[in-house]
């Protein structure tokens, strides 16, 4: 479901002088989910000018820097710092509607002087998994339901966050989930997000409070994957914005808190047949089909291997942890919160898992490129699952990597994932993740400054 179905790049010329835009924003998602690329005045924006940047840029920390050292890496970017050449999708034209002057703003997907996609940029990426979809004459069908903290601002990178002042003039001190007054705290800002959103044809449904001081949860109408990333994308973009100007941030780390639920990308999906619409997950007499039941087996048999892109950072597994509201294993059952993999209550048609494991700090397009490839090696291998789970999944053992490292290791393991993403987009994520875990190791921390300074 694209912003703007079947748009060409004509319609896009028309819709941009009818919005008598100014300026355009050319945006590339990279590796981290963060909009990379330049702002052009509208009269250079041609579709033949061939607009580039440095390879490089998909290949950076979130801190902006680049291996040096690793050879997977170097193999995969190129060591002349050789541009790439961007393309609009005129599908994601929309609005910036926090912009002062009339400004438009479109994703661009990313190409080799050869003409072939970059296929380590993240567009590419979940574009190599849907045509393995389309191949089998399968089409899926997502929902992401995204959580994210509102925080008081804050400039001191040392100092711990705090629940930002709403309407009443006090902060949050306790849990407020589902909650319409602690939501109504922040009426203005929920406005304007609404606003932005309706502005930009994101389709968001719902929002709730959820358990966490200050956090809250949007959910997205379901639709096809690559659209629903794009909304995703430029949803976290624009929740920034607004948040920004009504003297907040708005964070989708995995664990922005000490004693506060985590926030999690929990991502409802399903695969209908291409040709009469079925939800291939029920059988005619309205039963759970065996491809649902070898999806949710592939889910489980090869999560655990995909960890480091649904859990990118080390705060990232901060969330992971017992009685959190997050799950810590691969078990599964029906409208079960507790287990990595839940299946809700729902008819025939509309009979879906979703992936409980991914963080909202994950990559949008990654994300979704990965649950979907662990559904689609589930269904092309008849890979069954465990017994369902009935009981709380936190008195089980951990299954998922706890840490960075561990979960790097077992990605550069896994070569059925290596296929189904591609070998240099692991070669240069995973390079760059390790990088990420170096520099985080040169920092110290407060927990150590107060309980090893004096005491070992």
């Amino acid at each position: 479901m694209a912003i703007r179905e079947n748009f060409s790049y004509t319609d896009m010329e028309e819709w941009l002088n009818e919005k008598r835009v100014t300026e355009i924003e050319c945006l590339v998602p990279d590796l981290t989910g963060v909009a990379r690329g330049k702002i052009l005045p509208r009269g250079k924006f041609t579709e033949d000018r061939g607009m580039r940047i440095p390879e490089a840029v998909l290949g950076m920390t979130v801190t902006g820097n680049s291996p040096t050292d690793d050879p997977a890496y170097d193999r995969a970017i190129s060591a002349t710092d050789r541009d790439m050449i961007l393309k609009a999708d005129p599908t994601t034209i929309t609005m910036v509607p926090w912009a002062t002057d009339p400004t438009a703003q479109v994703i661009h997907d990313c190409y080799f002087a050869d003409g072939r996609l970059v296929d380590f940029a993240p567009r590419s990426v979940l574009r190599r998994v849907l045509k393995l979809y389309e191949e089998k004459g399968w089409n899926p069908v997502v929902a992401p339901e995204l959580e994210f903290y509102l925080t008081d601002k804050i400039s001191d990178p040392d100092l711990p966050l705090k629940a930002p002042i709403g309407r009443s003039g006090r902060a949050e001190t306790s849990r407020q989930v589902y909650s319409i007054d602690a939501v109504n705290e922040f009426d203005p800002l929920f406005e304007d997000i609404y606003d932005y959103c309706d502005m930009m044809g994101l389709d968001v449904d719902t929002l709730i409070h959820e358990i966490g001081a200050g956090q809250m949860e949007i959910n997205f109408l379901h639709g096809e994957p690559l659209g629903l990333a794009d909304k995703v994308f430029f949803f976290k973009r624009t929740l920034r914005e607004a948040a920004l100007k009504h003297h907040m941030y708005a964070t989708f780390m995995a664990k922005p808190m000490a004693g506060e639920p985590g926030s999690a990308m929990h991502i409802h999906q399903s695969v209908v047949d291409a040709k009469s619409g079925r939800n291939i997950f029920s059988n005619e007499d309205g039963s759970p089909s065996q491809a649902f039941k070898y999806y949710i087996g592939g889910l489980q048999r090869y999560m655990p291997s995909a960890m480091a892109i649904v859990a990118p950072y080390v705060n990232s597994y901060r969330r992971l942890v017992k009685h959190t509201a997050a799950p810590i294993n691969i078990q599964w059952g029906i409208d079960n919160r507790t287990v990595g993999f839940r299946v809700p209550e729902s008819g025939v048609q509309d009979r879906r898992v979703e992936n409980r494991i991914i963080g909202s700090d994950a990559n949008p397009y990654l994300a979704l490129a990965v649950t979907l490839a662990c559904g689609y090696l589930g269904m092309t291998e008849h890979l069954e699952p465990t017994p369902i789970t009935t009981g709380s999944a936190y008195d089980m053992k951990y299954e998922l990597p706890q840490g960075l490292p561990e979960a790097l290791s077992a990605l550069r393991a896994e070569e059925k994932l290596r296929t189904v993403l591609g070998e240099r987009f692991i070669d240069v994520y995973a390079a760059i993740k390790d990088l990420e875990h170096q520099e985080f190791m040169t920092v110290i921390s407060p927990w150590e400054r107060e309980h090893l300074l004096l005491h070992v």
